[in-house]
């Protein structure tokens, strides 16, 4: 599935590409903003979700102490409220699903782009992949990047530019750690990890002024591991992931304060007190 969705991804990016002039950096910044977009509808739904269930945690804590003796009553009651309320328990889960989905296929993209963006033919692949390990005595585990880096100056088909704004995308930070610019990309995630965090975390203190529950919690710890885990797989990988993290986090960081203030200009115009008839 994720070679699927990645080989769908690299004709769009490979198309971006040569849309900006042949630059890999500024393809794959329009294509994280192409794919921000397609998303928004899910991401918008979600947060209303949240927002909605994070409302009711007043009432569910009713029914938990009403029905703490009672377990399956207890689940069927929340169940009747979410059913009530027409808010989707799964509907956080099923945003992190897609989200999964679309990280690995990513990263399947910029490990490959060979493979799923140039569209090489895998025997071409396998010679010179088989040509470098016989000159250079191994080849990394990203060999299509090495292929690109030390066989496109004989080969255009696999020449990919990716110097983006001095920094090469073609590099893995693990494989080069003396070279101090490939950790800018990976600090700059780290940064806009912890401010979406933060605006998270904010967000849902001035909500709520009761504990959260168990569910409330687990999204809470998974909004620090999620980032966690992406930079460790970004030391790891190629620039061009991070570079697609870093440029994905800052747009959903605007799309979170664009939603949160229209959600907020709504509520505020729905619990607008109405005139009483014996005051106009």
């Amino acid at each position: 599935m994720f070679s699927f969705i990645a080989n769908i991804f690299g004709y769009l990016l490979k198309w971006l590409y040569n849309f900006v002039g042949q630059n890999y950096g500024f393809a794959i910044l329009l294509f994280t903003i192409i794919l921000r977009i397609i998303l928004l509808p899910i991401t918008i739904k979600q947060q209303k979700s949240l927002k909605k269930t994070s409302e009711l945690q007043g009432k569910m804590q009713e029914i938990q102490f009403k029905y703490k003796n009672n377990p399956e009553q207890m689940n069927k009651e929340v169940m009747n409220l979410y059913k009530q309320e027409k808010v989707s328990p799964f509907s956080g889960c099923i945003s992190a699903v897609v989200q999964i989905i679309i990280i690995l296929s990513v990263f399947w993209l910029v490990s490959k782009p060979l493979t799923y963006m140039n569209h090489v033919n895998a025997d071409i692949i396998d010679n010179y992949k088989n040509e470098i390990q016989e000159e250079y005595g191994s080849i990394s585990n990203y060999y299509e990047i090495e292929i690109i880096q030390k066989k496109s100056e004989q080969d255009e088909n696999v020449r990919i530019n990716m110097d983006f704004l001095g920094l090469d995308l073609s590099k893995v930070p693990s494989q080069n750690l003396s070279d101090a610019k490939v950790y800018i990309i990976p600090v700059l995630y780290v940064v806009s990890s912890i401010i979406s965090i933060r605006l998270t975390t904010a967000k849902k203190n001035k909500k709520q002024n009761t504990d959260a529950d168990m569910t409330e919690q687990m999204n809470k710890s998974m909004s620090y591991i999620m980032p966690i885990m992406a930079v460790s797989i970004a030391f790891v990988a190629p620039l061009g992931l991070a570079l697609y993290w870093f440029i994905s986090n800052v747009l959903m960081i605007i799309e979170r304060l664009a939603i949160n203030k229209f959600s907020d200009y709504f509520d505020q115009k729905d619990n607008k007190p109405k005139l009483i008839e014996g005051n106009k």
